[in-house]
């Protein structure tokens, strides 16, 4: 399901879907209408822009907190120019999974886009690098992160992502069991140790950040 107020973005992405096989089940051009659409029937996915109608500051941001709340197993896949950091940041730290951010200028590959999607779908999280730094930058609770080593933030920052430990030793080109042991002292540092799941760990680090 797309919400998005541009005609043009929203069929764009209809039309990529299909071509990928994804049935594109609604695509709605203001907040109400997403929620009407997926109380109608609730998508795996709900594709939504932050700002729409009929507010055009927030509007979608709050949709999707009310489809998390209200259908929870429908997975919410955020696209859009701006980090409205309040509701991000309750979106992403409310959650169990099945939810993800990204921003539109940053998705320089279709294929980073089906990606984020695949993973939200299947009740994992995609987070852009970006959007995680202005939740981090915006924690009123910073003192924990004084502890980490400047590696053990590149590992977080990574976590945050929705990385896993084999695809953060890849792109820090460095062995999965030296990326064990950093992801485990940073659950200690931040008071996480035990904290187990893929998900689960970045929600529990985001939890404890949130702003």
């Amino acid at each position: 399901m797309l919400a998005d107020d541009s005609t043009l973005l929203r069929e764009g992405l209809a039309r990529l879907l299909a071509d990928e096989g994804h049935t594109v089940t609604a695509a709605v051009g203001d907040a109400p209408a997403l929620v009407a659409a997926v109380a109608a029937g609730p998508p795996d996915v709900a594709v939504v822009d932050v700002r729409m109608p009929p507010g055009h500051s927030d509007d979608g941001l709050r949709a999707a907190l009310e489809i998390r709340e209200r259908w929870p197993e429908t997975g919410v896949l955020v696209l859009s120019q701006y980090v409205e950091r309040r509701y991000a940041a309750e979106l992403v730290t409310g959650s169990t999974g099945g939810v993800g951010y990204l921003l539109k200028d940053r998705v320089v590959q279709v294929d980073e886009f089906l990606d984020a999607l695949d993973r939200v779908a299947a009740g994992g999280t995609a987070l852009d690098p970006e959007v995680v730094r202005r939740l981090l930058a915006h924690s009123t609770r910073t003192d924990p992160l004084d502890r980490l080593t400047a590696r053990e933030r590149e590992v977080l920052d990574r976590m945050a992502q929705g990385h896993t430990n084999a695809a953060i030793a890849a792109r820090l080109h460095v062995s999965q069991s030296a990326v064990e042991k950093h992801v485990n002292a940073i659950f200690d540092k931040l008071d996480l140790a035990g904290t187990e799941g893929y998900s689960r760990r970045v929600l529990a680090i985001l939890r404890y950040l949130d702003p």
